[in-house]
């Protein structure tokens, strides 16, 4: 594997810190005085939540064909069901709760079914991507793919609530950045070796 990118590193880190900066400001609980600014943060967080896919799909890619073309799959799912729950949790029920009450349980019901199946891709992507970066990297990148594991799995539970959501993207940007470096000194080390 060559050395990673710049884009590709920004495109791994970029998303999961912003996203988790944009969720400091996530309401804990979906209020009548909270609604309008819900709706709109939802709105933001938008074309944001999707990019989570980039990063794991690039790495994955750049070790093995197949494993990127599984991570894009992944990745895909991931971008379609979680921006549905993002669009009916968020955006749909926000508005809803602005407007009245009725319909909200619906609407809560659909988005959290349809966010699961993206999160559980995410899960995987993620998965994809650090068991190639171990491959290339070895016990080294462990620490980091346990990370961002982790960060995976607590986007799944957590969403962007503060804290465990913000958190969760922490971790997610902490394990690729681990990766990232140990990456590059297995790499400097087989140069010095050579």
């Amino acid at each position: 594997m060559t050395e990673l990118r710049g884009k590709t590193v920004l495109a791994l880190l970029a998303p999961p810190l912003v996203i988790g900066l944009v969720g400091t400001t996530h309401p804990a609980h979906l209020t009548q005085e909270a609604s309008g600014y819900w709706t709109h943060l939802h709105v933001i967080l938008l074309p944001l939540f999707p990019l989570l896919a980039v990063g794991p799909w690039l790495v994955a890619r750049s070790v093995d064909a197949i494993y990127g073309r599984i991570t894009l799959v992944l990745g895909y799912v991931y971008a379609c069901f979680y921006s549905a729950l993002d669009i009916l949790a968020g955006i749909a029920a926000g508005a809803l709760k602005n407007d009245r009450e009725g319909g909200l349980g619906t609407v809560f019901g659909w988005a959290s079914d349809l966010g699961q199946v993206g999160s559980i891709a995410f899960v995987g992507a993620t998965a994809a991507a650090a068991g190639c970066m171990l491959r290339v990297s070895g016990v080294r990148a462990f620490p980091g793919a346990l990370l961002a594991l982790g960060g995976a799995f607590g986007f799944m539970q957590e969403h962007v609530y503060w804290p465990g959501g913000v958190l969760s993207m922490a971790a997610v940007a902490a394990g690729w950045a681990w990766m990232i470096v140990t990456s590059r000194r297995g790499e400097t080390s087989s140069m010095l070796e050579a």
